[in-house]
Order: structure tokens, then sequence, then C-alpha cells
């Protein structure tokens, strides 16, 4: 029993560190770098304005990009999953591919946005800019929810929080 428990304990000491946050590439993050592929569990990147910059294929699962400005940044392929976008600007952002399960996209901006294949399951979208937004799917709406002030292209339709 002892050696198992051993084992146990020497596995959870090798992942753990791939599984906290990266300080230094959150540090480089705010500082408005870029940093494709990062571990940025958690980073509290609200109220930051950081056009262009590319996250894409990122963890950021947990983040804080609230009222932020993020214009023209890929986070393709990213993890944002239980992220708050709350009242973030993302023009011409794009999210394609991107796990957005559970996120917080109350009030946030997405004009010209992509939106090809992000998993919006679970996700709030009330108060949602998203008329202009590309690739978005009736199947990827159905699987979140929103209200009366989200605003979406025409003929899609997302169901009531």
């Amino acid at each position: 029993m002892k050696r198992l428990a051993l084992i146990a304990a020497a596995i959870m000491a090798l992942t753990a560190p791939a599984m906290s946050q990266n300080a230094g590439e959150i540090a480089r993050v705010q500082a408005g770098s870029s940093c494709a592929g990062c571990n940025l569990f958690q980073a509290d990147l609200a109220y930051r304005d950081l056009p262009n910059v590319n996250l894409s294929g990122s963890r950021l699962r947990q983040a804080n990009l609230s009222l932020s400005t993020m214009n023209g940044a890929n986070f393709s392929r990213a993890d944002l999953s239980v992220a708050d976008l709350f009242g973030g600007r993302f023009t011409g952002a794009s999210f394609a591919h991107t796990n957005l399960q559970n996120a917080n996209l109350v009030g946030a901006y997405f004009g010209s946005a992509d939106f090809s294949g992000a998993d919006l399951t679970g996700a709030i979208l009330s108060g949602a800019e998203m008329e202009r937004v590309r690739g978005l799917t009736q199947a990827q709406l159905d699987t979140a929810c929103g209200d009366q002030e989200t605003r979406l292209p025409a003929g899609l339709r997302i169901p009531v929080c």
C-alpha cells in the first residue's frame, strides 16, 4: 500500500507543473507579447489592450479577459473554458476551433470574429454583440444560452439562460 501511495505521489508531482500556470508566460502576454501554445491558466488579462496578440493553442482555462480589448487576436484552438470575457472587445479575433465551454461572454463585442468550429457548450452569451461574426452555426448556439439582448447573425437564435 505504501508503494502505491508513493507512486501516486510521484505521478502527481511530475504532472503538477504541467497543469499550473506559467508566470513568466503570463507576464509576457500582459506586456503585449504573443505567446502561442503557452500555459496561461487563470491568467489575469482584464482591462488590457492587446491588439493582434497570438495566443493560438494556449491554455487560458479560467483566465480573466474581462473588459479587455483584444481586436485581431488569435485564439484559434485555445482552451478558454470557464474563462471570463465579460465586456471585452474582440473585433476580428479568431476563435476557430476554440474551447469556450462554460465561458462568460456576457456583454462582449465580437465584430467580424471567426467562430468556426468553436465549442460554446454551456457558454453564456447574454448581451453579446455577434451580428457580424463568421462561422457561427445554430448547432453551436443550441449548446449555449443568452437573452433578448444577444445580437446574432440573421436567422440564428439562442436558448434563454
